[in-house]
């Protein structure tokens, strides 16, 4: 009896287009299979990544060390590096700050000359003084006396510019400016009157204050009786409508007898009157 496998082929068989895949497919397995032995294996590294209680840990090991930064220790303001001020825990401006007073010339005597600094409160300033230790031999001397000690007095409305250049802080520029500010008032009746030349720092003067002084007699005194607009104008605390009153109440009255009768009839304030006293005279 002869089999018919005719539906058995018709079940199993493929056609040209099946086998054409077929064989596609068996290739690109064996290409598969040919490259995971010829490719070499790379070893992927694996970062490990905290958790739990060792991440909690971690981050407060860093804030402690942060906190370790920032805790005052044992310095001297004369010669301390900028990045140790930051880690005693000044800001990066105030740090900079300070390392420009100390270059102009500025010395720290006391813990308390911590407060010259602009940017350090009394409540900073306070916190850090038990840690400042200034070292006699960072002081300038001569003769076993300290620089404040045998430098004389300076007389500001007598000295020339080179003279201010001599102290601390005090540049040709900033000599220049005092000299034309003192040529502008007629000459300075307080050592206070330096704070209002520009670009003078407050830094600066209160480290050079105490070695000026004043001598009032070399003022140069505006007659209120015989100067015109422009002499009166020149004052710097006298504003140009002022001068305008004044010129016309003396049209009126004549004289003006003194500082008073000024402020009585309200040609200036009285807070001024105390600024401008000092180059009047009424003859």
């Amino acid at each position: 009896m002869k089999i018919n496998w005719e539906p058995i082929k018709s079940w199993f068989g493929f056609s040209r287009r099946e086998r054409r895949s077929t064989f596609i497919l068996l290739i690109i397995i064996c290409l598969i299979i040919m490259l995971r032995y010829i490719v070499p294996e790379k070893n992927i590294a694996i970062e490990y990544i905290p958790t739990g209680n060792s991440e909690i840990e971690n981050s407060s090991a860093t804030m402690q060390a942060k906190r370790d930064i920032n805790k005052p220790f044992s310095f001297d303001p004369n010669t301390v590096s900028y990045d140790t001020l930051l880690k005693i825990g000044l800001a990066s401006k105030t740090a900079g700050t300070l390392i420009k007073y100390r270059n102009k010339g500025g010395k720290f005597r006391t813990p308390s000359d911590l407060k010259k600094v602009y940017g350090i409160d009394d409540s900073q300033a306070k916190k850090l003084m038990p840690y400042v230790h200034v070292k006699t031999d960072s002081l300038p001397k001569q003769g076993g006396h300290t620089y404040n000690q045998r430098k004389k007095l300076l007389e500001i409305n007598s000295c020339d510019s080179a003279s201010f250049v001599s102290l601390p802080g005090i540049g040709p520029v900033l000599a220049s400016r005092i000299i034309k500010y003192r040529h502008l008032l007629g000459g300075f009746a307080s050592v206070d009157q330096l704070k209002d030349v520009y670009g003078l720092p407050v830094e600066t003067y209160d480290l050079i204050k105490g070695r000026l002084s004043v001598d009032t007699l070399a003022i140069s005194r505006i007659n209120i009786n015989s100067a015109d607009y422009k002499t009166l104008a020149r004052l710097p605390y006298i504003e140009k409508f002022e001068v305008t009153s004044i010129l016309k109440y003396r049209e009126l009255k004549g004289n003006i007898s003194g500082i008073n009768e000024l402020t009585e009839n309200k040609l200036i304030g009285a807070e001024k009157a105390v600024k401008v006293r000092p180059y009047l005279k009424f003859e």
